[in-house]
């Protein structure tokens, strides 16, 4: 399966160096999907933007990249039209759609069904920052956006052929683990000898009670300083008590991932503690530099970082060439970067700084992507801004140099249905576990009240139930969040995110699976089985024609989601590709059909946009059903 707009950006390409020589290889043309169907399938407005430039009338110079396509494009268009002021109309030809739908090989057993999508022809070394939970506490609805916006951009590269780096980078190191390590040492002393026999049934409380004790007794403050001392010394009985707690945590929220289909394991872990060492190295480096010229063509107006103290604390400074402050207070003052507290402490920006370091210099990352919450835009730009003005994000191979990327991906908040942040009742944080347990309860309560209903009964076992919940719950709340731009913030709703209609979870699950029964009818003789895998698919009616075209459109979709990381691209093609399917099928019939091998060709179609929304959920960590 080709990228259409792909292919038609490579066809105008030729025309357009036809017309203006090498020159026309730096012109994007501008090919776009058709924002109404009367207009044809893709548009191209690039005669209007190149005509002032060339000295042409916008519609003469349409009608001459029309003229100097090359022959493939009387292949896979239909004759073009020039509409209003020089928009270029494209449709594809019914037969050469037909025939790249043909060309989508078998699902293989056991592999990963790639609908003949090749990957890229030049892939990169990714590593993707997501979730990062904090070491002794529940993971709360806070961490959920990061973990599965992460998961599913790493499924998505790597499914484009990049080679995916997934780091879990949690909090665990810093001042606070001292108290937790004299707690844990007063209250449950057995938890250092027999690690594997005593646990922590709720960390959360746990957390809340060192907290309370380090406020109100001032010998265990003492003892807890003592604690950080002894951590960072590398006492053997610290580290046992502190390597306990990090396991316990592992122990609450690696189900939660497993749960949530999210592909994170401890070997993907690099957490703060990793990095401890190197935090001296990489402010010392900055201090002794003191003054930082970016490398010319970097930044805008060039980027210069000055490290200095200020108030006893190290920080950097910085400013563009003129001495302009290229971070601002709210009060419109110079906002420096915290590199070293003034008692020599290390502070979260330090870490960041070491991070990225080891993720370039060590890891060989040709791109970074992090993945947070829209709060730590400026944190990450100013650690971004440092990076490259220290010159490590450019990569030199003989003579040729290249850019890391660095990529921060932001998005908004989880609100309840008063828009404000979602909270329990008694303000607390949302625990992820527990949302999850609700999604699945009320998914359950949905298939059992369908399972009473002697209309809609399915005949589903007890573990059927169970297991047609689980996964429409947590998809659900999966998609409901995916679906979402996801830079704005957006009100959680039960009964919106677990509606049979709309574009949601349960709607395409169900799609998935009423596509696959239609297939299993269709395909049950051999005769049937036979044509529906091997007969070729014709796209003759106006239904089938739009379904095809959706389905070609998936590997597209996926290049846009990659580039510009938006999911919810990814969402919006899958529910239209259900609707375009559903009125395919009221349109079309496919059981019925006048003919063996019409029936066949939409037999096809039928296995090939199955096969595509399993692929696209999948890529969401979305698991389908094959009866709903």
């Amino acid at each position: 399966m080709t990228s259409i707009a792909g292919l038609l950006e490579r066809l105008f390409t030729e025309s357009l160096v036809a017309i203006m020589g090498e020159d026309g290889r730096g012109v994007d043309p501008l090919i776009r999907p058709a924002t109404d169907v009367r207009f044809g399938d893709y548009q191209s407005n690039i005669a209007m933007s190149l005509a002032k430039r060339l000295g042409a009338k916008p519609r003469d110079l349409a009608q001459k990249i029309i003229d100097h396509l090359p022959a493939d494009a009387q292949r896979v268009c239909e004759p073009f039209e020039i509409a209003g002021p020089g928009f270029i109309n494209i449709r594809l030809a019914p037969a050469w759609m037909a025939e790249q739908l043909n060309l989508v090989p078998g699902a293989s057993p056991g592999t990963l069904d790639r609908l003949g999508i090749e990957k890229v022809a030049a892939p990169k070394r990714v590593v993707v920052d997501y979730s990062g939970p904090n070491i002794a506490k529940q993971m709360h609805v806070g961490h959920l956006r990061s973990s599965i916006i992460g998961d599913t951009i790493a499924r998505v590269l790597d499914f484009e052929g990049h080679q995916v780096i997934r780091q879990n980078h949690i909090g665990d190191w810093g001042t606070q683990f001292g108290m937790l390590c004299a707690y844990l040492k007063e209250k449950m002393p057995a938890a250092l000898d027999q690690p594997d026999q005593v646990h922590l049934s709720d960390l959360e409380a746990f957390y809340r009670e060192a907290s309370a004790r380090d406020k109100d007794d001032a010998d265990f403050h003492e003892r807890a300083r003592a604690e950080v001392v002894a951590l960072h010394n590398k006492n053997e009985s610290t580290l046992r008590a502190w390597r306990y707690i990090v396991d316990e945590s592992r122990r609450h929220y690696l189900p939660v991932y497993r749960r949530l289909g999210v592909l994170l394991t401890q070997e993907d872990e690099r957490g703060e503690s990793f990095y401890a060492d190197r935090l001296p190295q990489v402010v010392g480096d900055f201090e002794q530099a003191g003054v930082i010229t970016a490398p010319p063509g970097l930044f805008p107006g060039g980027a210069v970082l000055r490290v200095e103290v200020s108030q006893g604390a190290l920080v950097i400074f910085f400013e563009n060439a003129a001495g302009e402050p290229l971070f601002k207070s709210p009060e419109g003052k110079p906002l420096p970067m915290i590199i070293r507290k003034s008692d020599g402490a290390f502070l979260y920006a330090t870490t960041d700084l070491a991070a990225l370091q080891f993720r370039i210099k060590e890891l060989g990352a040709e791109r970074v992507i992090y993945v947070t919450d829209a709060r730590q835009a400026q944190h990450f730009e100013m650690v971004f801004t440092a990076a490259r003005a220290a010159g490590w994000t450019v990569q030199s191979e003989g003579t040729a140099s290249s850019e890391v990327q660095l990529d921060h991906v932001t998005f908004g908040t989880i609100l309840g249905e008063d828009r404000r942040p979602l909270k329990t009742r008694s303000g607390e944080n949302v625990k992820l576990a527990d949302l999850l347990d609700e999604a699945v309860r009320r998914a359950e309560a949905l298939v059992r009240a369908t399972e009473a209903d002697p209309d809609k009964r399915r005949g589903f076992s007890d573990e059927e139930i169970r297991d047609v919940a689980e996964a429409v719950g947590i998809g659900a709340v999966k998609y409901a969040d995916l679906s979402q731009n996801r830079q704005s913030d957006y009100v959680f709703s039960w009964d919106r995110m677990l509606a049979l209609e709309g574009n949601t979870a349960p709607y395409l699950m169900y799609a998935y699976a009423r596509i696959r029964s239609i297939y299993r009818k269709g395909a049950e003789t051999q005769e049937g089985e036979l044509n529906a895998t091997q007969a070729p698919i014709q796209l003759t009616e106006p239904a089938e024609r739009a379904l095809g075209r959706q389905i070609l459109r998936f590997a597209e979709t996926i290049e846009s989601v990659a580039a510009g990381l938006r999911i919810n691209l990814l969402t919006d093609y899958l529910y239209e590709l259900a609707g375009l399917f559903m009125k395919f099928y009221e349109h079309c019939p496919v059981l019925r059909a006048e003919t063996p091998e019409l029936k066949a060709s939409r037999l096809r179609l039928c296995d090939l946009t199955a096969r595509t929304l399993q692929v696209g959920l999948g890529l969401l960590g979305i698991r389908t059903l094959e009866r709903m």
